[in-house]
């Protein structure tokens, strides 16, 4: 994948300024507006909008730096299309809606006639986004998942014509008198809603735009690893418009509740419960991982909050071989009732143990 900082044109030691002033400028180059039917145009355009989520986010920046795409959830995911995370891919209407003010009030209707915001997504249908839940055996393994969804088609028999209110432009202008003089402004067509086409033959079930909802079984191929918030997106599997040209299908994964285990990154936290006996003398316990059994060896005289690590029985990271860890947190239980023998036996125990010399110290708050 291109480097962030190329694909915005700075280099890594940038300040936010300098990134947020190269992106403008990118931003009105690239702008559809100005590159009507320009697919090479938007694919730039989406591109800087996308290394500019990143980069201007002093976070995710870091994370970049650090890590790289992998860091960002940015990469391929078995030929389906982009595998994404914490709102990378985006569709052009929300490059609109979260980028606008990087100009200052309503860039682009400022510098290309205003409205237009259905105008902009022209040449495709929209996005679909859906939620997948996984459970953590399922990101520890990987797994191949079928779901169900309906998607806007275009209808056996429909045909389309040209919009005669806007010509096929799929905007019209309007001229209004102000103090200042003639003010022209651009907007939607109402009739189109930015399409350019209206429907000319309407085949029987179909809605009023000529479409139809088809449901469909998709397969999503889960990687190893992915976390709650990333998300895979299947190019064309999208609504379509009215030309038939689809958009894409936006999976978001979902982590379910565990049981047992609590997820933090690429590592497993797993808190157990061990006797008193068994923390004294040590020992090998049964413990549960994301994919199985594993044994653990208490070291004697363990201590009641101590944390042991099992190396390599965490979550797989994405795009590597290798995996993250599993932290035990090991608590003592304290036995409650106790019989007349056995009290005795810890009396005498306890008459025997060397004092503890420093027995005080300052809470950490």
């Amino acid at each position: 994948m291109k480097d962030l900082y190329e694909v915005i044109g700075v280099t890594n030691s940038a300040s936010q300024d300098e990134i947020k002033k190269s992106y403008r400028q990118l931003a009105l180059k690239f702008h559809p507006d100005r590159n009507p039917d320009n697919p090479d145009a938007e694919k730039n355009f989406k591109e800087a909008a996308e290394a500019y989520a990143v980069l201007s986010d002093t976070q995710k920046r870091a994370r970049y730096d650090q890590y790289g795409h992998a860091g960002v959830g940015m990469g391929d995911s078995g030929g389906q299309g982009g595998f994404s995370g914490g709102g990378v891919h985006m569709s052009m209407d929300d490059i609109f809606s979260q980028f606008g003010d990087i100009f200052g009030g309503s860039p682009f209707e400022s510098f290309f006639g205003g409205g237009g915001g259905r105008g902009r997504s022209r040449g495709r249908g929209s996005d679909i986004r859906i939620k997948l839940k996984l459970t953590f055996e399922d990101i520890a393994q990987g797994i191949e998942k079928k779901i169900k969804i309906k998607r806007s088609v275009v209808a056996p028999g429909a045909e389309f014509k040209t919009c005669p209110t806007c010509q096929g432009q799929g905007q019209v202008s309007t001229v209004q008198n102000t103090i200042l003089g003639h003010m022209r402004s651009t907007s939607v067509c109402p009739h189109c809603e930015g399409s350019g086409k209206r429907i000319g033959n309407h085949p029987l079930g179909a809605g009023p735009d000529g479409m139809i909802k088809k449901e469909e079984t998709i397969k999503v191929n889960v990687p190893a690893g992915v976390e709650e918030g990333n998300y895979m997106t299947l190019n064309g599997q999208g609504n379509e418009d009215v030309m038939g040209n689809p958009g894409d299908l936006i999976v978001v994964f979902v982590e379910a509740e565990h049981e047992y285990f609590i997820r933090d990154s690429e590592n497993v936290l797993l808190e157990v419960t061990i006797s008193y006996p068994t923390a004294v003398l040590g020992g090998k316990i049964d413990i549960p991982t994301v994919d199985g059994k594993a044994g653990l060896k208490i070291p004697s005289g363990i201590q009641s909050g101590q944390v042991l690590r099992l190396k390599g029985k965490g979550f797989p990271r994405l795009r590597s071989r290798s995996n993250g860890d599993q932290l035990v947190k090991i608590q003592i239980e304290t036995p409650t009732k106790l019989s007349r023998s056995t009290k005795k036996i810890i009396e005498d125990l306890n008459k025997n143990l060397e004092p503890i010399h420093t027995p005080y110290s300052k809470i950490d708050l």
